[in-house]
């Protein structure tokens, strides 16, 4: 693959040509959308502009990562689109969410001996980025699901890290919760998952909680930088 500056260098006349055929198209470095009306278009402009870059520029096309396709079922840079009120909308590409998940995981793996301040610090490096990035998509719904889905990883972790049956009672207790309820809770053989979601916990290691110990919320960062 061709680096990003070497590509708009090496490409700049295929864009040229794009322009020339009154083409719609999104190029990246060497990732290029063109955009037709019909399947039937599609696959003549990918001919013909197949030979304009193998005989014209003298470059090879990856033919593995190459098709004539719906918008979207592709992906570019991350993002796909969608149709809504017969408007084309962007969202984030389901491939996107699977590796950003991945990262999270990475992070929140409650059997990794690290400080939540660390993990909060680390979390809010990487979903600042991410959020910023895809902060043009459709994804309120996304940002809100993921947001809901870290802080129930957190909650495990937190629980773990309590450890001891007095410890999980006494900082149940500094929450607000009741001696009684905070015995029964502490002393639950329930995992570490499945308490995660519980009422007690979902009571007290809340959304205002998690931003006083510095976690910054995916969906708010998505509405400051989506209405932007």
């Amino acid at each position: 693959p061709l680096s990003p500056l070497l590509a708009n260098i090496m490409l700049d006349e295929l864009d040229k040509e794009l322009e020339r055929r009154g083409h719609k198209f999104c190029r990246y470095a060497d990732d290029c959308n063109i955009y037709v009306k019909s399947r039937s278009a599609g696959n003549r402009v990918m001919k013909s502009i197949k030979k304009f870059i193998e005989s014209k520029l003298k470059l090879k096309v990856n033919e593995a990562k190459s098709a004539v396709d719906r918008p979207w079922r592709r992906k570019f840079l991350g993002f796909s689109f969608y149709t809504k009120e017969n408007e084309v909308r962007i969202r984030i590409h389901e491939k996107s969410i699977k590796r950003f998940k991945e990262k999270v995981r990475e992070i929140t793996n409650r059997n990794k001996g690290i400080s939540m301040e660390n993990r909060i610090k680390r979390l809010n490096q990487i979903t600042t980025g991410w959020v910023n990035y895809f902060g043009l998509a459709d994804a309120k719904s996304i940002m809100k699901t993921l947001d809901e889905w870290i802080r129930r990883r957190l909650r495990a972790c937190i629980w773990k890290q309590w450890k001891k049956i007095k410890t999980k009672h006494d900082n149940l207790v500094k929450l607000g919760v009741e001696e009684q309820k905070a015995w029964e809770y502490a002393n639950t053989r329930k995992g570490y998952w499945r308490i995660s979601n519980s009422p007690i916990l979902n009571k007290t290691l809340t959304n205002k909680y998690f931003e006083s110990i510095g976690y910054k919320s995916l969906s708010q960062r998505y509405l400051i930088v989506h209405n932007s």
